[in-house]
């Protein structure tokens, strides 16, 4: 199997009006960069021609492969996906929609080849994006670094280069709920970072809603740390704690005085209180054992419809990677 420098891993989810495009800007840069490289495309399910454009983009360019999921797993299950199929010493994630800039690369490959193991990517937005995501995002760093046992910088997107050995550390992690980023942060080894100014995305809309953010955001909470666990028992004993004075003034009441009234007020806002803080409690617990579910099952990653480009099975690609 011949030498392959570079490998470009791109998810790809309904991007039929983007991903032509993607693959003249891609090779333009790569080209002229003199570096052996491939591009493995990961179609998480598209219902649109994304699948279709794949193939021809294939029969006119070998370096062009395909992954194709019989339906969608989302975002960071294709990372995954595409990174097993990598061969590339050095390998690049980024997306389809020309929002990560393909003109970074030869930048990227030369940190690497100065000795840095990744070379991720800083974002900052442009005017085109709302409040509303430049204060979620912030929310969503801010948030994960308090609560987990990673750092991540804030702005950091899956926009990164990661050399092969970090490539074969996360193929070798078999955890089904994934955060590709933290997984990253989680290794160690040298890693530096550049800022980039996110462009508007060529064509369709963003496929990041509020709510998949949330859901990574718990997925990267509950992969790194059990604080939120421990968070709770404190709670618990804060409450229980508060409690003790209240019941010792009305038991004196009732003992000591003819004053006792029935507290109706107290009473309600109490359970209410105490209802509130076992519901939060059962909540974080439900989803470390949900987690565990997940796992203990070990289903595959993702299911394969079939595969583009590609000469040799998964193993055998594995073997010469």
């Amino acid at each position: 199997m011949s030498y392959v420098e570079l490998s470009v891993v791109v998810p790809a989810f309904n991007e039929e009006e983007s991903l032509e495009a993607f693959y003249d800007a891609l090779r333009g840069v790569l080209d002229n960069a003199g570096v052996s490289w491939e591009l493995i495309v990961v179609n998480d399910g598209s219902r649109d021609r994304t699948a279709e454009i794949l193939l021809q983009l294939n029969r006119r360019d070998s370096r062009v492969c395909g992954v194709l999921f019989a339906r969608n797993f989302g975002h960071q299950i294709a990372l995954s996906a595409g990174l097993e199929y990598a061969r590339g010493q050095a390998v690049v994630v980024m997306d389809a929609d020309l929002q990560h800039p393909p003109e970074m690369i030869p930048e990227m490959l030369r940190l690497w080849r100065e000795g840095n193991s990744v070379v991720y990517t800083v974002r900052s937005y442009g005017p085109e994006i709302s409040k509303l995501k430049r204060w979620s995002s912030d929310l969503f760093y801010r948030v994960l670094n308090k609560v987990s046992n990673i750092n991540l910088i804030p702005g950091a997107a899956d926009f990164r280069l990661m050399d092969r050995q970090i490539v074969d550390y996360l193929n070798s992690m078999p955890e089904s709920a994934r955060f590709v980023r933290g997984m990253v942060s989680w290794l160690g080894f040298k890693q530096v970072g550049i800022p980039y100014t996110a462009a508007p995305r060529f064509a369709g809309k963003s496929k990041f809603s509020l709510t998949k953010m949330l859901r990574l955001a718990i997925e990267g909470i509950t992969s790194f740390s059990t604080r939120p666990l421990r968070w709770s028992m404190y709670l618990g004993f804060f409450v229980a704690v508060s409690v003790v004075p209240y019941s010792l003034f009305a038991i004196y009441q009732h003992i000591f005085t003819n004053n006792t009234v029935p507290g109706w007020s107290s009473l309600i806002v109490a359970i209410s209180f105490l209802g509130a803080v076992q519901l939060i409690s059962l909540g974080i617990l439900g989803e470390y054992v949900g987690r565990i579910y997940t796992e203990v099952k070990r289903r595959p990653l993702y299911t394969l419809e079939r595969t583009i480009g590609f000469t040799a099975g998964i193993e055998e690609l594995k073997k010469a990677a």
